[in-house]
């Protein structure tokens, strides 16, 4: 009797290692496969589409699960002038402008700039429940001339992107025409002053189609290096100039035209731009992770339509 209770008793013991044994591994193999994806597709400098191992994925998504990202419009804007009648889609009225900023501060909108970006992905800040971000390209003096007093009227931010080249000329021979002139020194720092404009790089002379180049596209048949060299340069004294002029160094890159090449991407980083704005529409999706700051995306603002339009 003794030898068959002990029997028993083993068998027991038994069965009950094994079954949680068995439940150990269903769990550790549930909670792979709810980590690990087969598979993960990734975009190289080529254009040229390739996958990751499960397990090279598997390491990069823990910090990414249950990450909230913040959507975050961004409009791009040219030329304010009196009217806009006939002037095509790169122009807008004043009165057209003054509507976009009514309707966004009606609306519970609150205008950033690209340095509250960058410190919402690198240091943790907070973003307003609904921020909008107002672009202004090329540095045309019609925006100190018409957006400018309507940014202090509403308390309203803008990013002013401009074209080194222009604003050194028209600050060496000042002509505030609003049809064409730039702005120029003089003018940016006062807009600096009062921490309604950010300043951006547009580039110091590559805002051009006249040289072989679109933009600050790679040429077809240059090197890598030469390439290098040519964007690097360029944009390099642009960020001397507002040094400089102003004491302060641009953080974001606004490309040209919207033209782009892949080989940008690492010299604009290595430049030590944190991030960088393409003429693609479509809305932002702001996280925790920097890469998201690089070829945001903007919804062109033409005459046609308004703040109100695009974000509705």
């Amino acid at each position: 009797m003794y030898v068959i209770k002990m029997k028993t008793i083993i068998y027991y013991f038994a069965v009950f290692a094994i079954t949680i044994a068995s439940i150990g591994i269903i769990k550790l193999h549930a909670g792979s496969a709810s980590v690990f994806p087969a598979s993960t597709v990734t975009q190289n400098g080529n254009n040229e589409i390739s996958s990751e191992s499960s397990a090279q994925a598997g390491e990069a998504l823990p910090s990414a699960i249950g990450e909230k990202k913040t959507e975050v419009p961004i409009l791009m804007y040219h030329n304010i002038f009196r009217s806009s009648s006939g002037h095509g889609n790169y122009i807008i009225s004043e009165a057209a402008f003054e509507q976009d900023l009514k309707f966004l501060k009606d609306n519970g909108y609150t205008t950033i700039v690209m340095q509250d970006l960058i410190d919402f992905v690198y240091d943790g800040k907070a973003l307003p429940e609904k921020p909008v971000v107002l672009t202004f390209d090329d540095g045309y003096s019609n925006n100190f001339l018409y957006a400018y007093p309507l940014l202090e009227k509403y308390n309203s931010k803008a990013v002013l992107s401009i074209i080194g080249y222009y604003t050194d000329l028209y600050t060496k021979s000042p002509d505030e025409n609003p049809s064409y002139s730039h702005v120029t020194w003089d003018n940016i720092k006062k807009m600096m002053d009062s921490k309604l404009v950010e300043l951006q790089n547009h580039s110091y002379n590559l805002h051009t189609t006249d040289k072989g180049r679109n933009g600050t596209k790679k040429k077809r048949d240059e090197s890598d290096q030469q390439y290098r060299k040519i964007l690097s340069e360029d944009l390099g004294k642009l960020q001397d100039e507002f040094k400089s002029n102003t004491g302060y160094t641009p953080s974001t890159f606004t490309y040209p035209f919207g033209s782009v090449s892949n080989a940008s991407f690492e010299i604009i980083k290595e430049l030590g731009f944190k991030a960088s704005l393409s003429c693609e529409s479509g809305m932002n999706k702001v996280s925790r992770d920097p890469e998201c700051l690089y070829m945001m995306k903007r919804y062109l603002r033409t005459p046609n339509k308004s703040a109100e339009d695009i974000l509705n």
